[in-house]
């Protein structure tokens, strides 16, 4: 019991410092804004202090450097960074899913991938891809969208159906088709410039595409194989779905808060026209700015207890039932719903200010918006954990 208390109370030391970090550096992801965005990539300096602090490296396995870090902790850095800008926020998350893979790699594969200090792995969206058997591994061809981070990426991966070489798709044990991952270098790749988009410009989540690569066996994985894992930690026994889940939603609340006191800044001496006071003198923008901080408040609080509360028990279980999937996907997309209620409603209050490029509401409405179209935030999340608690059949369900 004293080792389990030591080995995390050692943890949340390391990632204090790493959220240290990254107060540290948010004034200059603050500055960048403008050029984030229109640049629609992360700029170097940027990315060389993110590096330097190792941001992207939260969930490698420790033996990698990595921080094998939880994810009640790691949204908590997503919000953070998001409270600074969207797209940083937005590319840690995906950073931090795809790096979770190097759990299931060989040592020397996973090195190879994740051993430098400006490693990057993303990848894009479903399972777009076909991967034919053949001798050592795959023929891979596909094109996948959506690979957020892709600007600054070294390797990318693409999601692929599994078929022999005969044609017919591999069939499991379940007689459901295999997929897999396939991992290769980004150089490999023909990149698509596709991201001109409203919110989350700086993601650069570009298209890609590969044609019949051979890809050594020992470069794919089934991220949702629990005894493809090599790496005993708590982190892992997590799917990545519900660690994106769990940063995105980080991401929202970041959005949100950094909204919330853009608000409290501009009502401490704009003065509505026709009005007589300052608007932060104004007793009905009083009571709407309170219930948004209780919305966002609670929507954090219920999102941070269900990961705390869940983790707490893998930690000690080494389980994750279903029912604590379903929890973690309530919590998570409430809470993204919740922020974006919160983000809409500040940009009304905010008044004609909000619509100038010069000030932050409105890159803050875009962001938000953005993020709300993503998958963990979609609405048929609710009826997905409904069915769960009903006892129904959730088998295609994303828990």
């Amino acid at each position: 019991m004293k080792k389990c208390d030591k080995s995390t109370s050692s943890q949340q030391e390391q990632f204090e410092m790493r959220m240290d970090s990254i107060e540290a550096i948010s004034g200059l992801i603050i500055e960048a804004r403008e050029e984030i965005d229109n640049d629609r990539c992360l700029p170097k300096k940027v990315l060389n202090a993110l590096h330097n602090a190792k941001i992207f490296r939260m969930s490698l396995p420790k033996k990698l450097g990595g921080g094998e870090f939880t994810p009640e902790l790691l949204s908590r850095a997503a919000e953070r960074l998001a409270k600074a800008d969207a797209s940083v926020g937005w590319c840690f998350g995906q950073g931090t899913g795809c790096a979770m893979s190097a759990a299931f790699l060989d040592d020397e594969i996973a090195k190879n991938i994740f051993g430098p200090g400006d490693s990057v792995l993303a990848w894009g969206a479903g399972q777009a891809g076909k991967a034919v058997a053949c001798d050592g591994g795959y023929k891979v061809s596909g094109t996948w969208r959506f690979a957020s981070g892709a600007g600054h990426a070294t390797w990318l991966g693409g999601h692929s159906m599994v078929f022999e070489q005969d044609g017919s798709p591999r069939i499991n044990k379940d007689g459901k088709h295999v997929d897999r991952t396939a991992l290769f270098m980004k150089t490999a790749a023909t990149m698509k410039d596709d991201w001109h988009v409203v919110g989350l410009k700086g993601t650069r989540s570009e298209s890609y595409s590969v044609k019949d690569m051979f890809i050594p066996d020992s470069h794919t994985l089934d991220r949702e194989a629990p005894e493809e894992c090599r790496v005993e930690s708590p982190l892992y026994i997590f799917p990545t779905t519900l660690v994106y889940a769990s940063c995105f939603s980080g991401v929202a609340l970041g959005i949100a808060r950094g909204s919330l006191d853009d608000l409290i800044r501009l009502a401490q001496t704009k003065v509505q026209r026709a009005a007589q006071s300052s608007l932060r003198e104004s007793p009905v923008f009083q009571s709407q700015l309170a219930e948004l901080e209780a919305k966002w408040g609670a929507a954090k609080a219920y999102q941070q207890a269900t990961l705390i509360e869940i983790t707490a028990r893998v930690v000690d279980t080494r389980l994750l039932s279903m029912s604590d999937r379903a929890k973690i996907r309530l919590a998570t997309t409430y809470a993204i719903n919740e922020a974006t209620d919160v983000v809409q409603k500040v940009y009304r209050l905010a008044g004609s200010t909000a619509i100038f490029e010069n000030q932050p509401f409105e890159r803050r409405f875009r962001d938000m918006h953005a993020v709300s179209q993503q998958m963990q935030a979609r609405y048929t999340h609710f009826e997905t954990v409904g069915r769960h608690l009903m006892d129904l059949d959730n088998t295609a369900a994303h828990m």
